[in-house]
């Protein structure tokens, strides 16, 4: 075909021709109006075309941070984070972090690392080392962490003495504490031990069972022979232990 389609001109044409061969019994029902108004576009329906998603090749504008929150940053996070770093234990110590008011931390005055009312921990460490660098000027950040860290130590061994000394007093005038945890884990220890000593004789027992078996095998073959020193050394050894 060329620039125009005609092929719908001739479907009345092509219609007729066939009811005057009777080829079809009976004229179509748009075999009228298609002879007084014939179609001006193709009857045959195209493919349509298929859609597919372009992959952009540019790259993808980073959105934009005009509605984002700014982030807060306080002089006391640096501090923190190389307290806890260097005392990552200490994080796993339970604390209270309820409040009364919300103004609990107003009265406290950190000229000394212990205050009434809270307990000496980490966030204490980290408040002491503020107010000498801010109260002292001639102290710097590292002098004021060591102070603030050898407070912060005496602190602790005062609460272990004290803890020491109260359950002493307790275990005299008849209380029982229990098992401690070096004691738990000295049994878990011996527990150990104890199997490993049943599981070294039987090795030991398979062992002195392979030598008589093994002393006529010849010397291409890799044997256990008793004249080893290593060999008798480590029996020796196993046997020592197993018989203690």
């Amino acid at each position: 075909m060329g620039k125009y389609d005609f092929r719908p001109q001739r479907v009345h044409h092509a219609a007729t021709r066939l009811l005057g061969t009777e080829r079809l019994a009976n004229s179509p029902s748009w075999y009228n109006i298609i002879g007084v108004v014939p179609p001006a576009q193709t009857l045959v329906r195209t493919q349509p075309l298929e859609h597919r998603d372009r992959i952009r090749k540019s790259k993808m504008k980073k959105p934009s941070k005009l509605f984002q929150p700014r982030t807060i940053v306080y002089p006391e996070d640096r501090l923190r984070r190389e307290f806890f770093g260097d005392h990552p234990w200490e994080l796993a110590r339970p604390r209270v972090v309820l409040e009364n008011d919300g103004k609990d931390a107003r009265p406290l005055a950190w000229d000394k690392i212990r205050q009434p009312g809270r307990p000496v921990d980490g966030e204490s460490v980290v408040q002491r080392q503020m107010w000498l660098m801010n109260e002292t000027n001639n102290l710097s950040k590292e002098r004021a962490y060591d102070q603030a860290r050898q407070e912060f130590y005496n602190a602790r061994l005062q609460e272990n003495v004290e803890r020491r000394v109260a359950k002493e007093e307790a275990m005299a005038c008849g209380a029982y504490f229990g098992k401690s945890s070096l004691q738990v884990g000295m049994e878990l220890e011996d527990k150990e031990y104890e199997r490993w000593k049943e599981w070294a004789s039987k090795e030991y027992e398979v062992l002195a069972q392979q030598q008589p078996s093994q002393a006529g095998l010849g010397s291409g073959d890799a044997a256990l022979s008793p004249d080893d020193p290593d060999i008798a050394g480590a029996l020796d050894e196993i046997g020592s232990q197993i018989t203690s």
